[in-house]
């Protein structure tokens, strides 16, 4: 207890010591660890947008006007059997008109004179969204539907959403790996600057470390001290982080909610509580790392 105790009071001193370059140790880790912290904030909004646009695809076959009520019975039954299907239902073609009518507020059904141009539908809901593609493929080689589907080709008479998702997920694709990319350059940059400054906490500390050294000082106990210091920088500077991206969740990102009102912002608390463990943790590895390379090098313990 009492080896913490110095190792604490030591690290304390090579903090002061070297003020100008703790800070800048400090500030490189604090804003690291802010830009780590709203890319993983980004990407928890962006997991819920997708799964948000997932919940609405759904498929919608469009079939002909002098289709059977057995052929779109038999097809519905077919589709019904289908994995990943949740749920088969019909709309006939004047609850699609009326359906036209209450999404619109334009006069266009007025000029119609009667007429209803829009074919009756089998609406199909999904209990898993990624399958969309073979649910649609199956839909496509019903041999049933390929006598009653409405439009010219099966493809024009068949509708869903997998497009919208699939550039969804190569958005998020992409954003990962630049995330990733970026994150491992300012890990590397934070390193960097805690490996600097141990090694001029070693320097400046040489001559007692020889003494250390005479007196039969341990490794452990050399070492103690320069890992404290590296921990005291990487604490200080996650709990910064920590502090902005709370400040930012209070009072900006309920601007932005308001602001962007379509999109899924609402976050709970466990999830920003999870950013911020993994944030300390992130910076106390990274203080640690960079303080255990700096000894390596320098002190050769």
């Amino acid at each position: 207890m009492s080896s913490f105790f110095y190792f604490i009071r030591e690290s304390l001193k090579g903090f002061t010591r070297n003020l100008s370059t703790a800070l800048g140790s400090i500030v490189t880790i604090f804003l690291s660890l802010l830009i780590i912290g709203i890319f993983f904030v980004g990407g928890f909004v962006v997991e819920k947008v997708v799964s948000s646009v997932e919940s609405e695809v759904s498929i919608t076959a469009y079939v002909a006007d002098d289709a059977s009520e057995a052929d779109i019975q038999k097809v519905e039954s077919d589709i019904e059997g289908l994995e990943g299907v949740a749920s088969v239902g019909f709309t006939t073609k004047d609850q699609a008109l009326e359906n036209f009518r209450s999404s619109t507020t334009s006069d266009i059904i007025d000029t119609l004179d009667g007429v209803n141009p829009l074919p009756a539908s089998i609406d199909v809901e999904l209990s898993d969204p990624q399958l969309v593609e073979q649910v649609a493929d199956e839909i496509r080689g019903n041999a049933t539907y390929q006598k009653i589907y409405g439009y010219d080709t099966v493809d024009e008479s068949l509708v869903y959403g997998q497009q919208t998702v699939d550039r969804l997920f190569a958005l998020t694709s992409s954003v990962r790996y630049i995330g990733v990319a970026l994150v491992a350059l300012l890990v590397f940059v934070a390193m960097v600057f805690i490996n600097n400054t141990i090694r001029l906490a070693i320097l400046a500390r040489r001559k007692e470390i020889a003494i250390m050294r005479l007196v039969g000082a341990s490794n452990g106990f050399i070492r103690g001290p320069f890992l404290m210091e590296g921990a005291l920088h990487a604490i200080i500077g996650s709990l910064l982080a920590v502090g902005t991206i709370e400040l930012l969740r209070r009072f900006a990102l309920p601007k932005i909610q308001g602001a962007l009102m379509f999109l899924p912002l609402d976050l709970n608390t466990t999830a920003f509580l999870f950013i911020y463990a993994v944030l300390v943790a992130a910076g106390l590895v990274i203080g640690l790392l960079g303080s255990a390379l700096a000894m390596r090098r320098y002190l050769k313990v």
